[in-house]
């Protein structure tokens, strides 16, 4: 090799071998991309595949508000059917529930008596379902209540068309929208037309949700989000959608339009019965937003035991859909505080909001309620969220009343709150008490 060719040759090389290097590096991380998802996708399938034997088998018992330590499992990979002689398995259940919390929520239904209640609450982190209470007046061997999906899911899903704002648009809580007409009403004349005229009104994202003001979410669907929006949000948060779980809850509905028109206004709003959720659906919509974004798929088997007490499934928690990115959660978070402290949730929250004891609990929330007709009444809900340093609980609260209401679900929602980081804030207390004697 001559001199000159080697001088050639050197800044050939320095300049092919390091994009050499960063292909080889690429296609190695890619791989590596690859495997990851591979062992992720393997995970989750055998998770919802053991959930489905548990959700077989479980069922008939959960239906009826109950949870059996021992449970006979059908065998792996049996068929109904053909293979339905084939022998089940007994085996051990241990649950997600948290006894403290489902004794309390148990109480409150009972104590307060609406014609229909149930209470969800849930680990937003995870899905686990720490509480699950159901009540109906005069009927104790009524199914469960929480599981089903037929009630009207009123203004909360103005969270829906909020996030659909304030995640893909980057709208801002102090986004101003003008509208006509009342707080709680909904006319096609007002919200048709927006001509702005003396009577009309500017008012910010913030105080609309706040307030669960109808027209401004009508509008908003009509002037910010673009066709197609509120369809892929709804997707996003559970809506005609079937999540694989150990629960037999029943999907949420809602039927959006394709075109821009009255009935869009009304669904942005809530303002419509046709629109349906189950207060499983309500804790998963909280809980992502507790979660900064991150759906998780509710479960309440923590682990199955066999008949010699060894382990053969223990649960994990597995993601059901991205809801919104963290700066869109973030946003939405400042709304849905709005709510518990000026909002529509002030007057159950105000002691909560106040009692120092708390002060480093992050919350928020939102209302919703409607006439609905399965069962007949007025459906009060909330759904919300606690934070604390080291926990994210949501929770959804849910009462339907003929005549006179006998509780508020706020109050329900925050007594909950109450219950759980009260007995959490003491024991941190008491420990800090104790160390500060030690020392002494």
């Amino acid at each position: 090799m001559t001199q000159k060719f080697r001088k050639l040759l050197v800044p050939i090389l320095g300049a092919v071998l390091p994009l050499l290097l960063i292909v080889g590096l690429v296609r190695f991380y890619q791989a590596g991309d690859e495997d990851l998802i591979n062992v992720e996708t393997e995970r989750v399938s055998k998770i919802k595949n053991f959930r489905k034997r548990l959700l077989d088998s479980l069922s008939p018992y959960v239906l009826n508000n109950q949870l059996p330590a021992n449970l006979d499992l059908a065998p792996e990979n049996s068929k109904k059917g053909a293979d339905s002689d084939t022998p089940k398995v007994t085996v051990g259940i241990d649950y997600t529930i948290d006894s403290a919390l489902q004794k309390e929520a148990a109480k409150l239904l009972a104590s307060y008596k609406p014609d229909y209640g149930a209470m969800v609450v849930m680990d937003a982190s995870t899905g686990q379902i720490l509480a699950m209470a159901s009540y109906q007046k005069g009927d104790e061997s009524a199914p469960n209540l929480a599981l089903r999906g037929t009630y009207p899911a009123a203004s909360v899903f103005k969270i829906v068309t909020a996030t659909a704002a304030l995640d893909k648009y980057a709208l801002n809580p102090d986004t101003l929208i003008m509208f006509n007409g009342g707080n709680h009403t909904l006319y096609r004349k007002n919200v048709m037309k927006n001509t702005a005229n003396r009577w009309s009104r500017n008012m910010t994202l913030r105080e609309a949700f706040a307030r669960s003001i109808n027209t401004v979410f009508a509008r908003l669907s009509l002037d910010r989000l673009q066709l197609g929006d509120l369809k892929e949000y709804a997707i996003r948060f559970g809506f005609n959608q079937n999540i694989q779980s150990d629960l037999p809850f029943d999907p949420g509905f809602a039927d959006i339009p394709e075109e821009k028109n009255f009935h869009m206004a009304e669904v942005a709003s809530g303002f419509n019965k046709i629109t349906r959720m189950s207060p499983i659906q309500g804790a998963m919509i909280a809980a992502s937003v507790a979660a900064d974004g991150v759906m998780r798929v509710p479960y309440i088997v923590e682990r199955v035991k066999d008949s010699t007490g060894q382990v053969i499934f223990q649960s994990e928690p597995v993601t059901a859909a991205v809801t919104m990115t963290k700066e869109g959660a973030k946003r939405l978070k400042e709304l849905m505080e709005e709510t518990v402290t000026n909002g529509t949730g002030r007057k159950s929250f105000r002691q909560l909001v106040r009692d120092r004891k708390f002060e480093e609990l992050e919350m928020g929330g939102k209302t919703g309620s409607l006439h609905g007709d399965n069962p007949k009444g007025k459906v009060d809900w909330f759904v919300g969220y606690a934070i604390s340093e080291k926990q994210k609980l949501a929770v959804a609260a849910i009462t339907v009343n003929r005549e006179k209401w006998t509780v508020k679900s706020t109050y329900l929602a925050q007594s909950m709150f109450r219950k759980y980081f009260g007995a959490q804030f003491s024991h941190n207390n008491e420990k800090f008490l104790n160390a500060s004697a030690e020392k002494e």
